[in-house]
């Protein structure tokens, strides 16, 4: 089965970094535009970040602009979260999605590949 698996998380002190890592398994396919989504305990799914399938177009939220970067590496089929100076409230689930389009989005339904996630915990 075609899925999304990320890796990268654990846990980590408030103001350390973590680099997430996402990309297809199973029967490749070329990954469009990518997101990045994180959903904390008791709280809904939120938008992190996004990629447009070129790389020369991103999106971030405000919670983490500054603090948080999204790359990709085409070649590789692979997207990337490299988060800095982390916060205890950004512990959470983080999912990479994937879509057939080319343009990057903060909307979830525009995404139709969810990894399974990863867990990133920050400690205080």
């Amino acid at each position: 089965q075609v899925q999304l698996v990320e890796s990268g998380g654990g846990l980590v002190q408030a103001g350390g970094s973590l680099r997430l890592s996402c990309a297809p398994s199973g029967r490749t396919f070329s990954i469009g535009a990518m997101g990045w989504f994180r959903q904390a305990p008791g709280k809904d799914r939120e938008f992190v970040a996004a990629i447009s399938w070129s790389g020369d177009s991103t999106s971030y939220a405000d919670s983490v602009k500054a603090r948080f970067t999204i790359s990709r590496d085409n070649a590789k089929n692979t997207v990337f979260l490299q988060m800095n100076s982390l916060k205890p409230e950004d512990t959470a689930v983080y999912y990479c999605a994937s879509q057939r389009g080319t343009y990057a989005s903060d909307s979830a339904v525009l995404y139709d590949r969810w990894g399974q996630g990863t867990q990133v915990t920050v400690s205080s």
